[in-house]
């Protein structure tokens, strides 16, 4: 082989070589990536609260937290008093710098309180929420719908209806199937909710006061069998009162809530990565009348053990900040 023969086919080999280690590089660079985008993501806590007030309290906004929660009557925005008080706490937690989760819920009025809407009536007053408040990008299509006192307990499929309304009418906005209570019947109304939806939802609310305050992670892990997609905690704490005539016996009082705040976050949060987000419930009772009080601050203001064994979590583990 002549010279000029030679030295062509040498910088073919090494241009060969070359291109082999870019593509090689290139693998390698991808596949974590990729790897990273399938993990789930890393737990986040927020809090639930439908008083606006509460976002004000600086205690609350020196946590650091991102997060924030509210229930809303679907047709809220029928009533001028509702309306003042969503405008309230959207300004309040504006203020705080907090993400806003809306879940909409059966009306506060008397005539339509047992009474949930067509998907027809839910769209016409969607549109009017998100027409006054556009930044709100994270919804849930109805609240314990499986508890038989919401209206949906067995109309998993008229609540369907409200998620497909959601993810139609809110492109790019993330929504919850439903928040589910844990009592009774959390699985099958899911499973009936997935078979009127034809697919598998990505994302489920859930209240798991059972568990939490019993210490158990029984109902929660029945849970994620059932389903595939990632779980948000969107209302759990430790109990300190109850007035509500519930027949379902639950530990109170303020050293077991925070021995249940513990628990939350130790056990509870930690039994599966597709657990990604925590609304603890609540911020602050109002007296001591409450119907449910969870609250981390009491009636006169005094902070419980358990906002004391939420800030230790905070601290230990500071990736539950926003």
């Amino acid at each position: 082989m002549d010279a000029p023969h030679r030295r062509s086919a040498r910088i073919a080999a090494l241009a060969a070589i070359f291109a082999f280690g870019t593509l090689a590089a290139v693998a390698m660079s991808v596949a974590p990536q990729a790897r990273a985008a399938a993990a789930p993501p890393a737990l986040k806590a927020g809090i639930s609260d439908q008083k606006h007030e509460a976002f004000a309290d600086a205690r609350l906004r020196g946590l650091g937290l991102g997060y924030a929660r509210r229930s809303v009557a679907w047709d809220a925005l029928r009533y001028r008093y509702q309306v003042r008080e969503i405008d309230a706490w959207m300004q309040a937690t504006r203020a705080a710098g907090m993400e806003p989760l809306i879940t909409f819920a059966r009306s506060r009025s008397s005539g339509r309180r047992h009474g949930p809407p067509t998907p027809g009536a839910f769209r016409r007053q969607f549109r009017r929420f998100r027409k006054r408040y556009p930044d709100v990008r994270t919804y849930s299509s109805w609240n314990e719908a499986n508890h038989c006192g919401t209206g949906t307990c067995k109309r998993a499929a008229l609540v369907a209806g409200y998620y497909r309304v959601i993810r139609r009418d809110c492109r790019g906005c993330t929504v919850l199937a439903a928040d589910l209570n844990d009592h009774p019947n959390p699985v099958p109304w899911a499973r009936r909710f997935r078979r009127a939806l034809g697919y598998e939802p990505g994302l489920w609310g859930y209240h798991n006061y059972i568990d939490a305050n019993r210490l158990r992670t029984t109902l929660t892990r029945r849970l994620l069998r059932a389903v595939k997609g990632q779980i948000w905690l969107t209302e759990v704490g430790g109990l300190i009162a109850r007035r509500n005539n519930s027949r379902q016996a639950m530990p109170q009082g303020k050293a077991r809530a925070a021995r249940a705040t513990r628990f939350i976050f130790d056990r509870l949060a930690r039994l599966s990565p597709r657990i990604s987000r925590l609304y603890v419930y609540h911020w602050s009772s109002t007296s001591r009348r409450d119907s449910w009080d969870s609250a981390f601050i009491a009636p006169n203001g005094q902070p419980r053990p358990s906002l004391l064994a939420f800030e230790d979590v905070l601290r230990e583990r500071a990736t539950l900040r926003k």
